[in-house]
Formats: C-alpha cells, sequence, structure tokens
C-alpha cells in the first residue's frame, strides 16, 4: 500500500497546488491531512465545521468533499489577499462561511453551535485560545491539529510550543488523544460526553 497515492483528488486541488505555486505560498497542507480531513467530515454528516487558517484553500476543498449537503463550514484566516483567492473558488457554495479576521478575537468572540470537527492550522486554536476551541467542540466530534513533527520553516524554540501543546492536551480528561507521525505529524482528539 501506498499512503500517497489518492486516485479520488478533489476537484480544484491541482488548480490549487499550481496556484500556491504562482503566488509563492509556502505553507500549504500536504494531500495526506487533506485526504484524512474528507474522510473524518464524511463521518459527520449535517455537521457544523470550523477550519482556522484557511491559506488559499488546499485543505478547504479536501473537505469541502466530505460536506453532505446539510452540512456548514466557518474557515478564517487573518490574510485578505489569501481569503480573497479563496473566495475565488469556493465563494458560490453556499455552505460555507469565509471570513477574514482574527482567529483569536473570533475564538473569544463565538456564541453560536458547537462544532463536530475543529481543524486548526493556525495559531489560533492551537497555540492560543486552544481551551476556548476545544469548549466550542461537541461530545464526539475531531479536533484536528497538524504540523506536529518538526518542519524545516519552523522558527527557533517553536519546538517548545509544540511540546507544551502536546502536553497540555494529554492532561485533558475529556479528549481520547491519537498522535500520528504521519503526513507532517497529526494530532487527532475525541472529545468525550
Amino acid at each position: 500500500m501506498n499512503d500517497i497515492v489518492n486516485s479520488q483528488l478533489p476537484e480544484l486541488l491541482l488548480e490549487l497546488e499550481s496556484k500556491c505555486k504562482e503566488i509563492g505560498f509556502t505553507m500549504p497542507s500536504d494531500r495526506k491531512i487533506g485526504s484524512l480531513l474528507r474522510t473524518l467530515i464524511t463521518s459527520k454528516p449535517n455537521a457544523n465545521l470550523l477550519e482556522l487558517g484557511t491559506g488559499i484553500g488546499l485543505s478547504l476543498c479536501w473537505m469541502v468533499e466530505g460536506m453532505d449537503s446539510g452540512s456548514r463550514l466557518t474557515t478564517i484566516d487573518n490574510d485578505a489577499e489569501l481569503i480573497d483567492i479563496a473566495k475565488n473558488y469556493f465563494g458560490a457554495d453556499q455552505r460555507l462561511n469565509l471570513l477574514c479576521t482574527d482567529g483569536s478575537e473570533w475564538l473569544k468572540h463565538y456564541k453560536g453551535e458547537k462544532f463536530d470537527l475543529i481543524f486548526a492550522d493556525a495559531w489560533p486554536g492551537k497555540y492560543s485560545e486552544t481551551e476556548i476551541a476545544l469548549d466550542l467542540l461537541k461530545a464526539g466530534g475531531f479536533y484536528v491539529i497538524d504540523d506536529m513533527t518538526l518542519q524545516p520553516n519552523w522558527p527557533e524554540g517553536h519546538q517548545d510550543n509544540v511540546n507544551a501543546l502536546l502536553e497540555f492536551l494529554e492532561t485533558r480528561k475529556d479528549l481520547v488523544l491519537t498522535r500520528l507521525h504521519w503526513s507532517s505529524g497529526v494530532i487527532i482528539a475525541t472529545k468525550r460526553e
């Protein structure tokens, strides 16, 4: 088995990967995490989903393919240029809410329905406001983070942030945690009742 080969690529994936190269976007999510997100989301019909860190929409294209017609997804990034690119590709999908805002502030002020899945691919919800994000997760919901394995673009001292996050997550009695030394290093947590 080769876990790199995936014959069921999202329709927009190649175009989005090309766009990343064109604009010099150096922080794209890889295909493995995208495929995993699509699978997890498919298990949650009529889901309320949250992505923190839209980028140009690479993970989003996988997530959208896992959604059914009754699901909805809010995706947040603080970079207006990247959100504008994502809106060009996904803006017509009525199930999506693409927001250009500070993720930390959004998390602090969100008062809506809890989420069935949170993909935290940005500082907010991962390294800051983590407790708030986890409180917004439904029982049985998935909290997914990637980039947990040393990356060449990490700033000096970032491993300390990763270690502190892992230690915090391990102390939570309301989470069942799985660490995957796969893709860029993935953590999947499921919230207990």
